[in-house]
């Protein structure tokens, strides 16, 4: 299957910068794919489309703060932004520029007065160097000045870089909270004034690169009024890495490498799931996300089994579904992996179809964007 047949084209000013208020005002398509039925509403108005035979799957992960820009050499800002956590003090991060970023080279994070302050370790500064300067020549005179974060280059490959840090676990996380910021996708311009913005309602567990961004359009009040009808509500976990925004480059899709990212299945919730499924109810997966952890922990019995591993699963057209029946999801980019799962959900024809009247009816796209809900799958 050509990768050119999950390709589209959409004006730049549908992809939206900021998100919506309140959350659930945005906009939604309701799938058919079996009576190949189209409907807009608001998102709001899913409450109308689930009942109490449903079971609505959501990812508990939470996005920590994972990027940070400082300068150095020449005053160029460099970023850093954590990939994936390799052990208790190693991350796999993507620098930028990463040239000069080579093996054993050290990157001291300060805090000064609520300021953030960077440099090389080897790098000399005077007085004359503005604040940065001026803090280095202060340090002199103050012992008591220490870094707040320090960050080892252990490893190489191309722009990715092995990045070993001096703290971890909670007080790593909050020495986060404190310096780096929000990962916002690439197309996203605008400064986000408010971060909860990109984190769930119920986000609970750190570790996520970027957020299950269908998931943002849930409000508290939304969510007690599904519970209030008797939809039943389960979570499990898979924390999204970088490469969900990493480009397909093979010409055949059945030929590229999917990227690996980790979930977790409870067993109290797996044996729920489980018996909600016995009971043919109907399962719900709030994004690309929680489906990727369904799928990857059914058997082709249809059963769950409790798990926590790396899941490489790749979902596209052909694919046998196993466990999901429904499914909350987003516009997705171009020639994405993600765009071929919803087209392996529904057929791909209606999904263009879906697509071509969300770009003709301006809906928003990405992360900050509208949705879809495709009430059932298709029949294989």
């Amino acid at each position: 299957m050509k990768l050119s047949e999950f390709d589209y084209n959409l004006p730049k000013e549908l992809i939206a910068q900021t998100p919506v208020n309140p959350r659930d005002h945005s906009r939604l398509l309701i799938l058919d794919p079996q009576k190949e039925k189209i409907q807009e509403t608001k998102f709001f108005n899913i409450i109308n489309e689930l009942w109490e035979n449903d079971v609505l799957v959501l990812n508990k992960t939470k996005v920590i703060n994972a990027r940070i820009h400082f300068p150095l050499e020449n005053w160029k800002i460099w970023e850093i932004l954590l990939h994936k956590q390799l052990g208790e003090k190693t991350w796999d991060c993507l620098v930028y520029p990463w040239k000069k970023l080579k093996p054993w080279k050290e990157i001291k994070f300060y805090l000064e007065k609520e300021k953030i302050n960077f440099w090389f370790s080897e790098w000399k500064l005077s007085k004359s160097q503005s604040m940065i300067g001026w803090v280095f020549e202060w340090t002199k005179l103050n012992n008591s000045f220490f870094p707040i974060l320090t960050a080892k280059i252990k490893d190489i490959s191309e722009k990715w870089r092995i990045i070993e840090f001096n703290k971890w676990g909670l007080e790593f996380l909050e020495i986060l909270e404190k310096i780096w910021e929000i990962p916002l996708p690439p197309y996203i311009k605008e400064k986000l004034d408010d971060p909860n913005r990109y984190q769930t309602i119920w986000a609970e567990k750190e570790g996520s690169a970027a957020a299950p961004t269908a998931s943002l359009h849930f409000t508290p009040e939304l969510l007690q009024k599904l519970q209030d009808k008797w939809v039943k509500i389960e979570k499990v976990l898979l924390h999204v890495g970088l490469g969900t925004f990493m480009p397909v480059n093979t010409d055949d899709i059945e030929n590229h490498h999917m990227h690996s990212e980790y979930i977790e299945l409870e067993e109290d919730v797996a044996n729920r799931l489980n018996q909600y499924k016995k009971q043919k109810k109907r399962i719900v997966a709030v994004w690309t996300t929680a489906i990727r952890v369904l799928e990857s922990m059914s058997d082709e019995n249809w059963i769950l089994h409790p798990w926590s591993k790396e899941t490489d699963i790749f979902i596209y057209p052909w694919y046998k579904w196993k466990f999901v029946d429904a499914i909350i999801t987003n516009f997705h980019l171009p020639k994405s992996t993600l765009l071929m799962l919803v087209s392996s959900f529904a057929w791909k024809e209606f999904i263009k179809k879906a697509y071509n009247y969300a770009i003709k009816n301006k809906f928003r796209f990405f992360s900050f964007w509208d949705a879809m809900f495709i009430k059932n799958r298709k029949l294989d």
